[in-house]
């Protein structure tokens, strides 16, 4: 399979997916790149030596890491007191990369071999029982990651991904399996006066509706994951 220059760009980049380039994912970034709407110099976790892999094969000369997206660092791990968590579940539900094990009013705690250092989880903390320590002092950029970090926290952002997906997708069909039982017995409920009949009728055009962008939904998403 021939690689367009957006998989190769996205090859290049470190897979944090931590959005501080101004995109949601290294992806879309990568896509941006690509297509000219984005420098290539704005992923602080790459650093400069990111920024150098990838003028190298854009063909392009060596620019400063732009620090408007943030400094180059030592990279960091997340760390819950796990004392004071609450068990809100928000940090899991920021975090790209499934590195937070916890349950609803339970306490959390982050995985550090999965944890890219994205910081996503801090802000969202309630409590502010998070925060971020380094584990690579003295190296920074590539120098604190490695290809084979990347390769997992790739395979775990896509994992996450399509996990998601497919619990909205459980969860829609539960909702249109309900909404087609009631339907079914707004069918058995006789309706005597005009007024009941026309409510009736209102009723089932609703659940009907609700059944039809359900079933789009599922259809959309189930061409979207049959796209090489």
């Amino acid at each position: 399979m021939t690689l367009t220059l957006a998989d190769q760009i996205e090859d290049l980049l470190p897979q944090t997916q931590c959005s501080k380039c101004g995109y949601p994912a290294c992806r879309p970034y990568a896509e941006a790149i690509a297509d000219g709407s984005a420098s290539y110099n704005q992923c602080p976790p790459g650093g400069q030596a990111g920024v150098q892999r990838l003028a190298g094969l854009l063909g392009k000369p060596v620019i400063p890491l732009n620090k408007a997206h943030g400094e180059e660092r030592e990279r960091p791990v997340a760390v819950i007191e796990e004392i004071y968590c609450i068990g809100c579940t928000l940090c899991i539900q920021a975090c790209p990369v499934d590195a937070i094990m916890g349950a609803p009013k339970q306490m959390h705690t982050v995985i550090p071999e999965l944890c890219t250092g994205c910081d996503l989880c801090v802000a969202p903390c309630p409590v502010d029982c998070i925060s971020m320590h380094s584990v690579t002092p003295g190296q920074t950029g590539w120098d604190a990651w490695s290809q084979r970090q990347a390769d997992q926290a790739r395979r775990q952002f896509e994992f996450r991904r399509e996990r998601l997906q497919r619990e909205q997708l459980e969860n829609e069909a539960r909702l249109a399996a309900k909404a087609a039982a009631k339907l079914q017995a707004l069918e058995a409920e006789p309706a005597l006066s005009a007024e009941e009949i026309a409510s009736k009728e209102r009723k089932k055009a609703i659940i009907a509706a609700a059944i039809e962008r359900a079933r789009i939904k599922k259809l959309e998403a189930e061409s979207g994951n049959k796209q090489p």
